[in-house]
């Protein structure tokens, strides 16, 4: 069953931000994630969304999800994510 990563973010140190997306190709390429959307624009149809950025990833199953998230390579990379944004982030596997 595939699984969706889903993080709500936000950005209020860009140009940290902007190193940990320089090396983000490099490491999740390793896996085998898809990205599926990055918007730092939604359009809201009901409630809040306070988030400057909004992303959304698919892999194969919840074990290569957590196996890319857990990684030593990406826990160094977000380093800088955690210091330029706040995150809120979850998995959900996907009905097929």
């Amino acid at each position: 069953m595939s699984c969706l990563f889903i993080a709500q973010i936000t950005i209020h140190d860009q140009a940290e931000y902007n190193t940990y997306l320089a090396g983000f190709d490099d490491v999740f390429d390793q896996y085998k994630g898809e990205v599926l959307a990055v918007d730092n624009q939604v359009s809201i149809l009901e409630g809040n969304w306070p988030y400057s950025r909004t992303v959304v990833m698919r892999f194969p199953d919840k074990k290569e999800a957590l196996n890319w998230y857990r990684s030593a390579a990406y826990q160094k990379l977000a380093v800088h994510r955690w210091q330029a944004a706040t995150s809120n982030i979850i998995l959900v596997e996907a009905e097929e």
